[in-house]
């Protein structure tokens, strides 16, 4: 068995000694496209729904939540997903934001949100994160389906229109300045702790009906702030 072993440490160590260069060439190509499809397909079944969702802690809260949105339900039913807003679909991007999301696991493994209540006291916290990250990159992921150069304005409330044609236009604003609980519930903001408004963005308050999006037809968050147009 260690003369065996010894044999197989000896090939590895020098292949070129036991294999011919075509046949090494041959292997490694043939090896490095079957480690980037398995690569790449571990990559994707990060990004689906099911994989999102298969924790209760997403599950319970802010799934359920996104099931009575718009972006769930709707006329034309197109939906998104949970990838779609929350991970880059530019490679690289995509590839650094996995490797900031692989400490998540940590919090799953020491229930950092493993209950209602413990999820209620980091929901603030959580949701600066991800609205830091879409005003950082100009709201990026809302922009890879809604295109403004696409928008029918006639077809807006005077509303959307007036903020769409002059604060988006000139960039003078993003999306998600003005949608923050558009897919979710706005987290509670105690009195007195609401962060400062800074140039070009909104800060979200309880019950703001400029944040928020009507919900999907025949359904309605319980307590979900909504707009008019």
């Amino acid at each position: 068995m260690i003369e065996r072993l010894k044999r197989y440490w000896t090939i590895i160590r020098r292949p070129s000694v036991h294999f011919s260069l075509g046949f090494l060439t041959l292997g490694g190509f043939i090896g490095g496209i079957i480690f980037w499809g398995a690569f790449n397909t571990a990559m994707e079944i990060t990004n689906t729904e099911k994989f999102c969702t298969g924790c209760h802690e997403m599950r319970d809260n802010v799934f359920a939540e996104l099931k009575t949105t718009i972006h769930y339900t709707n006329r034309s039913g197109v939906r998104a997903i949970c990838s779609d807003c929350h991970v880059p679909h530019d490679w690289t991007d995509k590839m650094a934001r996995k490797m900031q999301a692989s400490k998540e696991v940590w919090g799953k493994i020491f229930g950092t949100i493993s209950t209602q209540e413990k999820f209620r006291d980091k929901r603030l916290e959580l949701a600066q994160h991800e609205w830091a990250r879409f005003k950082a990159n100009d709201s990026l992921e809302c922009r890879n389906c809604h295109n403004y150069e696409s928008m029918d304005f006639t077809r807006q409330s005077v509303r959307a229109q007036n903020m769409h044609s002059t604060y988006l236009a000139n960039k003078e604003k993003t999306c998600i300045d003005c949608h923050k609980g558009i897919a979710h519930q706005l987290p509670h903001i105690p009195p007195g702790k609401a962060p400062t408004d800074t140039p070009g963005q909104i800060v979200p308050k309880e019950g703001d009906e400029a944040l928020a999006p009507p919900p999907a037809p025949g359904t309605a968050a319980p307590g979900a702030p909504r707009t008019g147009g």
